[in-house]
């Protein structure tokens, strides 16, 4: 008779991941097991997963675009689609253009592109602190500079028809919507970088709202949004003067709407 093959052992924490839903178990096994100091802070790491806590928040980093951001606890987490964000501004941008990135959270969109395009010019705001720290950071090596404020609010007025590439990642999630959230972004992720308003497009018209003022001519705002968003988020740009385009990446799910400034 055969000898039966003696199954491998199991890997308790890749078996606790896996329970807990976590669809890449042995991925996240790895990273928290990089992570930690010690045994106890093992389980520690292992227990607040479980839970339902952000990998990225108990790592402090996220991987995007090929760049380790850094994410604290509280911050929006960047999500892979926004990488189609990304490359769409890349197409868009040439040396030592101005990049503006309006709700920048953690900086992710604003890093990529510049470790992209070597040589722009960013600036970042966002509202929430917490956010503009983990920004800050994560520009620091690229001479970004990020404000703390509503928008356009705090960006220096010198700007102002003179920004050629700018991006809004804007909330964008209807309101009634958020309740249907996994987990991880509706306990553990800042309301205001999620909640979009009624239909969604809430902020998306108000940086649209503007834009011309700050673009200079020819200059491009990008904005990531939903699929079923694209078609009113168009008509929203080309009601303040930008022709508008959609960009799709199915496989990634990413929806991204260009504007283009008039050349006067």
């Amino acid at each position: 008779m055969p000898n039966t093959p003696t199954p491998p052992p199991s890997d308790p924490v890749v078996d606790a991941l896996r329970a807990a839903g976590c669809v890449f178990a042995e991925d996240e096994a790895r990273l928290l097991r990089d992570a930690a100091r010690s045994p106890a802070h093992l389980d520690a790491l292992l227990h607040r997963r479980v839970a339902g806590l952000p990998l990225e928040h108990l790592l402090g980093w996220a991987e995007f675009a090929g760049c380790r951001i850094r994410v604290a606890p509280g911050v929006f987490v960047p999500r892979r689609r926004t990488e189609f964000l990304v490359d769409r501004a890349a197409e868009v941008t040439g040396p030592g253009d101005v990049v503006v990135d309006l709700c920048c959270g953690s900086g992710a969109v604003a890093v990529a592109l510049a470790r992209r395009r070597p040589g722009v010019r960013v600036y970042a705001s966002d509202i929430d602190p917490a956010a503009v720290a983990c920004a800050r950071d994560n520009l620091a090596g690229l001479a970004g500079q990020v404000f703390l404020g509503d928008l356009y609010a705090p960006l220096p007025p010198g700007l102002r028809g003179g920004v050629d590439v700018l991006l809004a990642n804007v909330p964008y999630v209807p309101t009634g919507e958020i309740a249907l959230l996994p987990p991880e972004a509706r306990l553990y992720e800042a309301r205001v970088a999620l909640d979009g308003g009624g239909d969604g497009l809430d902020l998306l018209r108000r940086v649209s709202a503007e834009a011309t003022r700050w673009l200079s001519p020819g200059g491009h705002l990008l904005v990531e949004t939903s699929g079923r968003q694209a078609g009113p988020a168009v008509a929203v740009l080309r009601g303040d003067g930008l022709d508008a385009t959609v960009a799709n990446a199915p496989d990634a799910a990413a929806t991204v709407v260009i504007g283009t400034a008039p050349t006067r």
